[in-house]
C-alpha cells in the first residue's frame, strides 16, 4: 500500500470504529442505487418529452 493510499483512507476513516464504518459503506451503497435510480427515470423522461414532441 503507497503512502498517498494510506493517508486517503486515514483521512476518510480515521475515527470510525467497525460499525460506523459498515454504515457508510450501507449508506454508501443506497447513495449509488439512488442517483441510478435517478438517472433511469431522468432518461425515461427525456425519452417521453421527445416523442410527444414529435407528435405535436
Amino acid at each position: 500500500m503507497s503512502s498517498a493510499a494510506f493517508y486517503k483512507w486515514r483521512s476518510k476513516y480515521g475515527g470510525m470504529d467497525a460499525s460506523m464504518m459498515s454504515r457508510l459503506k450501507a449508506l454508501e451503497e443506497k447513495n449509488r442505487r439512488l442517483k441510478k435510480m435517478y438517472t433511469e427515470e431522468r432518461l425515461k423522461a427525456e425519452i417521453v418529452q421527445e416523442v410527444l414532441a414529435k407528435k405535436w
